[in-house]
C-alpha cells in the first residue's frame, strides 16, 4: 500500500477502540451494573440510547455526507466528528457509580456513538483517493483487519492496566470504579494519537471551496438529486436493500453470540469474554486474509460468499450439541464476519458516482442503521413464542438469506 493508504488505514486502528471498549466489552457492563439502579434497567435504558443515537445517525449522515460533497472538506468534517467522539468519550471519565449519573453517562456514550459513526461516512469515503480501483478491496480489507487488532490492543491495555491491577495502577479508586471509568480516558487519547496521520495525510482535492453555508445549499441540493435518482440507480438501490437485511443479520449475530452461548451452553464471564475476544481475532485475521484475493474474485462476490458461508456454518451452530463443536464452528464464521463487511464497503466505493461518494456513503450508513431493531426484534418475537434460543438464532440466517439473495441480482464486482 502506498502511504496514504496506510495512513487511512491506521483511522481504522484508531476509531476501532471506541465500538471494542465502550459499546461492547467495559463500559456498556460498568453502566449496566455499576450506575443503573439494576442489570435489567441498565440494558433497556442502554438500548433505548443506542435507538436514539441510530437515529440520529440515520438523519445526519446523508445529508452531512453530500455537505462534504459539495464544500470539499472531508478532512475538516473527520477532524470535526474525530474530536466529538474522542471528548465525549472522556467525559465519561465524570460519570460515577451511582443513578443520579445514568442520565449523563447515556449523553455522553450517545453523543460519541453519533461522532463515531457519522465520522466513518467521511472516512469510508475517502477510500477511492487512497486506492486504486484494483486495489480497493483490499486496502479496505486490510484497513478492516487493522481496525480488529486496534480494537484488541487498546483492549488489552485497558484490561492489563486498569480494569485488572489490585490494588488499582496510578492511585486508581476502586471503590469510585475509578478504574473502569480511566478506560474511557485511553481510548480517546488513543483515539487522538493514532487519528492523526489520516488527518494530515489525507488532504481535500485542490481548489475553491464554497463557504460553510453555500456548502450546505449544496449539499441539500445534491442530497435531494441522489434520492431522486434512486430508481434509476438500480444496482445501488438494490445493494443498499441488501445491506438492510444482511448487515441486520451480522449486527444481531454478534450482538446475541455471547448471549446465546450463555443460555445453550452454560459459558461463564471469563469464558464469554475470551470468547469475544477470540471472535474479534478471527474476524480481523479473515477482513486481512481475505482482502489479499478480493480484488480479483470481487467485492460483491467476497460479499456473497461471506454470506453463504456464515449461513451455512450458522445452521451447524444451531445444531451443535458440545461446546467444542460450537467455538469451532463459531471461530470459522468469524473468519467471514470482518470480509463481508469490509467487502461491502469496497463495493460501495466501486460503484458510488464520482463525486457524490460522501453522500452515497451516508445512505450506506442509512443502510446499516435504519432497520436496525429488525433483526434484534424477530430474534426476541421466536424465542418468546417457542422458548428456544436456538429457534429465536435460526431467524438471523433469515435475514442474511433475504440479504444474500438481493445481493445476487445486483450487477458489478
Amino acid at each position: 500500500m502506498n502511504r496514504k493508504a496506510i495512513a487511512w488505514a491506521f483511522y481504522d486502528w484508531a476509531n476501532s477502540a471506541f465500538p471494542t471498549v465502550v459499546s461492547t466489552f467495559v463500559i456498556a457492563a460498568y453502566f449496566a451494573q455499576g450506575i443503573a439502579t439494576d442489570p435489567a434497567t441498565g440494558q433497556a435504558q442502554w438500548g433505548w440510547m443506542q435507538a436514539a443515537a441510530g437515529l440520529c445517525i440515520a438523519l445526519l449522515s446523508p445529508v452531512l455526507g453530500a455537505i462534504a460533497d459539495a464544500g470539499g472538506r472531508r478532512r475538516a468534517m473527520l477532524a470535526a466528528f474525530t474530536a466529538i467522539t474522542a471528548i465525549a468519550t472522556a467525559a465519561i471519565w465524570f460519570a460515577k457509580p451511582d443513578p443520579s449519573y445514568a442520565l449523563y453517562a447515556l449523553l455522553c456514550v450517545g453523543i460519541a456513538t453519533i461522532g463515531f459513526e457519522v465520522g466513518t461516512v467521511f472516512y469510508n469515503s475517502m477510500l477511492p483517493q487512497v486506492a486504486p480501483r484494483d486495489r480497493i478491496g483490499r486496502v479496505s480489507g486490510l484497513a478492516w483487519g487493522l481496525g480488529y487488532a486496534g480494537g484488541l490492543a487498546c483492549l488489552g491495555l485497558c484490561l492489563v492496566l486498569l480494569v485488572r491491577p489490585d490494588p488499582a495502577l496510578f492511585g486508581l479508586d476502586r471503590g469510585q470504579a475509578e478504574h473502569v471509568r480511566a478506560t474511557a480516558l485511553l481510548v480517546a487519547a488513543w483515539l487522538a494519537l493514532f487519528s492523526w496521520p489520516a488527518l494530515v495525510a489525507l488532504a481535500d482535492p485542490p481548489g475553491r471551496k464554497p463557504g460553510w453555508g453555500e456548502a450546505a445549499a449544496q449539499g441539500l441540493a445534491e442530497i435531494r438529486a441522489v434520492l431522486r435518482s434512486l430508481p434509476q440507480q438500480r444496482d445501488l438501490l438494490r445493494f443498499l436493500a441488501a445491506r438492510l437485511f444482511y448487515t441486520d443479520g451480522l449486527n444481531t449475530l454478534f450482538a446475541f453470540g455471547a448471549i446465546y452461548a450463555a443460555g445453550v451452553f452454560g459459558m461463564g464471564f471469563e469464558e464469554i469474554l475470551l470468547f469475544g475476544i477470540a471472535m474479534n481475532v478471527a474476524a480481523g485475521a479473515g477482513a486481512a486474509g481475505f482482502a489479499l484475493v478480493e480484488d480479483r474474485v470481487g467485492s460483491r462476490r467476497m460479499v456473497l460468499l461471506s454470506l453463504c458461508a456464515i449461513i451455512v456454518l450458522g445452521a451447524g451452530l444451531l445444531l451443535a450439541t458440545s461446546t467444542t463443536m460450537f467455538w469451532a464452528l463459531a471461530l470459522t464464521v468469524g473468519l467471514f464476519f470482518g470480509p463481508a463487511q469490509a467487502a461491502s464497503r469496497a463495493f460501495m466505493a466501486r460503484i458510488a458516482p464520482e463525486g457524490e461518494t460522501s453522500a452515497w456513503f451516508g445512505l450506506f450508513a442509512l443502510s446499516g442503521r435504519v432497520t436496525g431493531f429488525l433483526g434484534p426484534a424477530a430474534l426476541a418475537v421466536v424465542t418468546a413464542i417457542s422458548d428456544s434460543q436456538r429457534l429465536g438464532m435460526a431467524t438471523v440466517l433469515v435475514f442474511l438469506g433475504l440479504g444474500a439473495a438481493i445481493l445476487a441480482t445486483v450487477k458489478g464486482r
